[in-house]
């Protein structure tokens, strides 16, 4: 029996990597990263998890080919709109008032407290921690992060919700994200089971 996290955050790292290694473009994988993340979320309503946080893309994520640029984007919205379906609060948080938003999700910014129990998932869409941090912690809104999952092998935040993330226990998935399996994630849930969680007392 595991003991459930309530506020898991997805790092879903590796899309380009996984498009280069099956004979794509690299903003082809982002389409390839969709369907994973509607699984984990399922995933993770059947374990009893409250509350998910994706990580969709940085503000530094908007430095790359403009091909790619409107890839994620675009995988942002297609996103959303699968995640609204399964019955969830959806949240996005991001600068908004960057051109590269995309401002078809500007219905999606906001917080709602939920009163009938629903799910939370929040997106992180063109998301920065020095916007963050500058404009007040805008994230506040979402709360402590219980434990990071980051797909792709890289053992990094990548500027995740440093304020959330303060005491989060961090797991590492070497698959890349489109290669999700739901084993990936039991094995995480089983994995936080065994960790100490003090929270510094």
């Amino acid at each position: 029996m595991y003991r459930t996290p309530k506020h898991i955050g997805i790092i879903p790292d590796g899309n380009r990597r996984w498009a280069t290694q099956n004979g794509m473009k690299k903003e082809e994988g982002y389409e390839h990263g969709l369907l994973p993340g509607l699984k984990l979320l399922r995933a993770a309503k059947k374990r009893g998890v409250k509350e998910l946080t994706y990580y969709g893309f940085t503000v530094d994520n908007c430095k790359r080919p403009q091909a790619q640029v409107a890839a994620f984007s675009d995988a942002c919205y297609k996103a959303v709109k699968l995640i609204e379906k399964e019955g969830v609060n959806v949240c996005v948080v991001g600068n908004t008032k960057s051109g590269c938003f995309p401002s078809r999700l500007l219905p999606y910014v906001k917080r709602d407290d939920c009163p009938d129990g629903k799910m939370r998932v929040n997106l992180l869409v063109n998301y920065g921690w020095e916007w963050d941090m500058k404009n007040g912690w805008a994230s506040k809104q979402i709360p402590r992060i219980d434990m990071v999952i980051r797909w792709g092998g890289m053992c990094r935040l990548s500027g995740f919700l440093p304020l959330q993330t303060v005491y989060s226990d961090f797991y590492i998935v070497k698959d890349l994200w489109p290669d999700f399996q739901e084993k990936h994630f039991d094995d995480a849930l089983a994995w936080y089971s065994k960790q100490d969680v003090t929270l510094g007392g």
